[in-house]
């Protein structure tokens, strides 16, 4: 079986195309498949929308959750539902083509634990564009991983992927990087990426920022370790401050008393202090990341059909 998953948000008027292009391929592929929509609490009417699908279509289970909590909790979860063998995760804005997903498929029964779609031309603006290019260069940078930004979340994975990705336990989710970490065998095909079906991104200058920051918090303690080596550097360079202003003030230049002394003691209490905060800033970060226990979805409401429960 295949299970395609799809987060909802503000698609209201696409929802219909969406489900009916899945479908066209998924029947010519010939496996057994399943659609999974999951409403990350939209604001328009694509609950609505959903629910008369499903309706109609035994092949269709839609989920709602209780808040918007964000797209990748959203797409967990959906996979948290699938029962495939194969699980093929896309965007619901149909920039992401559901024709694609028999190209992808293809590849994957080859061998490959998981097929990720390339956009080679995307079709974003321009902002959007480079912004994501600086993020995976500092992201790589401070997590030591190398993330493709051509590839998003895109694609088909095997069954012991997914598990694999729902294992992992971080609050902070983030599918495309979750992948990335949980490794596997895995290649990458060229698709064609769409222009946005209406409207445009829901992901605001803020929220970008914000997601990058969380993300980069979670996956990394490097920023930590910068500030530990910060203030080292720091502490380490008042030492040959304080000898320059020895050697200056026996040689009469300087003639101010305590200018030396207190000068000294500035920039090394300033990098003591700016290594001890690191190195307590390194436990708490990672004794907050092991406490926190917080589902990071809740499913308010359901339809599946009855053969599917």
């Amino acid at each position: 079986m295949i299970s395609i998953v799809s987060p909802v948000y503000r698609a209201e008027k696409i929802l219909p195309l969406l489900v009916s292009e899945i479908s066209k391929v998924a029947e010519k592929i010939g496996e057994d498949y399943e659609i999974i929509l999951v409403d990350d609490r939209s604001p328009d009417n694509s609950w609505e929308v959903m629910k008369s699908l499903a309706k109609v279509n035994p092949k269709l289970q839609v989920y709602r959750l209780s808040r918007n909590f964000g797209q990748h909790p959203t797409i967990m979860a959906g996979l948290s539902k699938t029962k495939g063998d194969w699980i093929v995760v896309m965007d619901c804005d149909m920039q992401d083509q559901p024709k694609e997903i028999e190209k992808l498929y293809n590849k994957a029964i080859e061998g490959y634990d998981m097929v990720q779609a390339k956009r080679k031309e995307r079709k974003d603006n321009f902002i959007k564009k480079i912004s994501s290019q600086y993020f995976i260069k500092t992201f790589n940078y401070l997590t030591d991983m190398k993330v493709n930004d051509e590839v998003a979340n895109f694609g088909i994975y095997h069954r012991k992927v997914i598990n694999s990705i729902l294992s992992v336990n971080d609050y902070i989710k983030a599918f495309p990087l979750f992948v990335n970490w949980v490794g596997f065998n895995r290649y990458e095909v060229n698709v064609e990426h769409n222009e946005r079906f209406e409207g445009k991104s829901n992901y605001s200058f803020a929220k970008l920022l914000s997601l990058a920051f969380n993300i980069i918090v979670s996956f990394s303690n490097k920023p930590l370790k910068i500030c530990v080596s910060f203030g080292g550097s720091i502490s380490l360079l008042s030492i040959f401050v304080g000898i320059f202003f020895l050697v200056q003030t026996l040689r009469g230049k300087i003639t101010e008393p305590g200018y030396s002394s207190l000068i000294l003691s500035i920039w090394f209490l300033s990098g003591a202090i700016i290594c001890c905060i690191g190195i307590v800033g390194l436990y708490v970060g990672k004794t907050f990341d092991e406490v926190k226990n917080r589902p990071v979805y809740i499913i308010d409401e359901e339809i599946k059909h009855n053969n599917d429960e």
